[in-house]
């Protein structure tokens, strides 16, 4: 009898253990299987988002690497939040479009603009009747002034707990990604960027918020070239030539006078701008240049270079082989020539040399063209403006120019 008791008590015990097992030992796999993400959000608050951020790419490109070593056909060629992305940011007639083409010319890099990605703020309500022309509103603008998106977003069942603010930038975020990726899968090149105009002083801001992991390559140029630059750019691709910049009849007078006698114009003391037009201008420059160098490192930190237009024209190859290093692309000599050939000034304006005017896109191709231009009165303007941005980036030693 008490061998069969013994025998009972040992056969109940080895059930009940059993049970024990078959019904926490799954718990126990899943909670160590899901330790390494608890930890990465315990310790969350003590990495930045771009750190996180790089983690995130890193993890997708082996996750990646991990389907093709199995050889896995179905898995896509590129993954949101794994693929390279990049800006080439710059205030208007920088170099932007002259730095696209040449990266673009890049065997591994697909460039293009201006896509006008970011601006939250930036709409243009009279061009929307257009249909052509860049886009009215950014990217960001389209999306966080949607009202029924806001709308859906705060009375979800998956986000009305959540911030809306959050969501909206998450969703840039994805649309930007979606929309270049789209592009970058259509050509055997493994790496995507998008020009983007300083559309306001807080676009690297925003990219810095939106896209921590992304690279950023700030050009900036003489604020005063810029200025005689864009009064070209205004007269050149003003509406009554076809193009879609609405110009002002004052500014249309001064271009009147240029093209009959640019000599007797310039020398005649009263200058190639509108009376007020250059210190609004100045002041805009200093603001959006001003703040985007002071934001690219504070927001992206290694992410972020700056290149100055003046160095890219003197020495190309040593500053096209240092943006590509910092790319990541190849930086071999022969592909940095076939890039910089590929986007020379004679090719883009076809056939003229550096310094050769025309009434293009591509007017001039030279530094240092305001000293041609400015009268003693846009020089006094231009330094109540942006003077002191001037020394600061290294263009003048002080305000005695």
């Amino acid at each position: 009898m008490k061998d069969y008791l013994k025998r009972e008590m040992a056969m109940r015990r080895h059930s009940l253990r059993s049970g024990f097992v078959r019904e926490v030992a799954p718990r126990i796999r899943t909670f160590w299987s899901r330790l390494p993400g608890l930890m990465v959000r315990m310790t969350a608050g003590k990495l930045t988002q771009q750190q996180l951020a790089s983690k995130d790419r890193k993890i997708a490109a082996l996750k990646q690497e991990l389907a093709a070593a199995r050889g896995d056909a179905s898995s896509p060629k590129f993954r949101l939040g794994s693929t390279p992305v990049f800006f080439v940011v710059g205030h208007q007639k920088s170099g932007t479009t002259w730095l696209m083409e040449m990266l673009d010319a890049h065997p591994e890099i697909l460039c293009r603009g201006e896509g006008r990605p970011f601006g939250r703020d930036f709409r243009r309500e009279r061009n929307k009747g257009r249909r052509r022309g860049y886009p009215p509103v950014s990217l960001y603008n389209a999306i966080v002034s949607s009202e029924d998106l806001r709308s859906w977003i705060e009375r979800s069942v998956w986000s009305k707990r959540d911030n809306v603010n959050e969501h909206l930038k998450n969703l840039t975020r994805l649309a930007i990604e979606y929309f270049l990726i789209h592009q970058l899968v259509k050509t055997d090149k493994s790496m995507v960027g998008d020009k983007t105009v300083l559309l306001s002083p807080d676009i690297i801001e925003e990219i810095g918020a939106i896209f921590p992991d992304a690279r950023v390559i700030h050009i900036i140029r003489d604020g005063r070239d810029v200025a005689v630059s864009t009064m070209h750019h205004i007269w050149n691709q003003a509406e009554d030539q076809g193009g879609t910049t609405r110009a002002t009849p004052a500014q249309l007078a001064k271009r009147e006078a240029y093209r009959e006698n640019p000599q007797k114009l310039l020398e005649s003391g009263e200058g190639i701008f509108p009376d007020g037009w250059l210190g609004g201008y100045a002041t805009q420059w200093s603001a959006n240049v001003g703040k985007s160098a002071k934001d690219g490192p504070l927001s992206l930190g290694n992410s972020y270079v700056q290149l100055r237009y003046e160095d890219l024209l003197n020495r190309p190859e040593e500053e096209l082989g240092r943006l590509l290093e910092f790319l990541g692309a190849d930086a071999n000599e022969w592909t940095i020539s076939r890039c910089i050939s590929a986007a020379s000034f004679e090719k883009l304006s076809e056939g003229r040399k550096r310094g050769e005017e025309a009434a293009s896109f591509y007017r001039k191709g030279i530094a240092g063209d305001w000293k041609n231009v400015f009268t003693e009165q846009n020089k006094q303007e231009f330094k109540a403006a942006a003077g002191d941005l001037l020394i600061k980036l290294g263009y003048e030693e002080n305000n005695d120019w």
